[in-house]
């Protein structure tokens, strides 16, 4: 998918991004955003990460995609589609780590990439989407935005680089089936 000078596609070795993804992975958490990780990432513990989602991607059958922005061939953001491998859970997939790096916001790239996360979604017979972000989180308003719908929230559910715990909110979204 492209817009302007921006192009969004599934990438299958992370090696040759290692670098622009240890420094996205950084500046987001760094960012405060709730991806897993608590500031500060550092290089050796965001590449470790990068190397195991790697792994995951060259499974066979692999259970996850990795999709990533680029804007002038430079590496913007990315976000993850975890297939579900249960017997009887194969359409669906768990939308993770939605990533825009600080200095590309603002430009609708989080929505290019749920957009083009979406038509993977679907060509992997994939309809339903799950996803959970913090409480209050910028996030929330895109997932609204792009039609997902709330499905709950659980209180203390991660621990934030506060020390506190903050809840979570759950999101799906239905696709039309292929």
């Amino acid at each position: 998918m492209q817009t302007h000078s921006l192009q969004t596609r599934v990438l299958t070795d992370v090696e040759p991004h290692m670098d622009a993804l240890i420094a996205l992975l950084q500046d987001c958490v760094a960012s405060g955003a709730s991806v897993g990780f608590l500031p500060p990432v550092d290089s050796d513990t965001a590449k470790q990460y990068w190397q195991q989602v790697g792994i995951e991607l060259n499974a066979r059958p692999s259970a996850r995609l990795l999709l990533a922005a680029f804007e002038n061939n430079q590496l913007v953001g990315c976000v993850q589609l975890s297939l579900s491998t249960k017997a009887n859970a194969q359409h669906r997939a768990e939308v993770e780590k939605l990533m825009v790096h600080t200095r590309h916001r603002g430009k609708s790239i989080s929505k290019a990439l749920l957009q083009h996360l979406e038509e993977e979604a679907q060509v992997a017979g994939r309809h339903l989407l799950t996803l959970d972000t913090r409480v209050g989180d910028i996030a929330t308003d895109l997932y609204k935005r792009m039609n997902y719908t709330e499905a709950g929230y659980i209180p203390d559910f991660a621990l934030s680089a506060s020390g506190e715990l903050d809840g979570t909110t759950f999101f799906y979204k239905m696709l039309a089936k292929q």
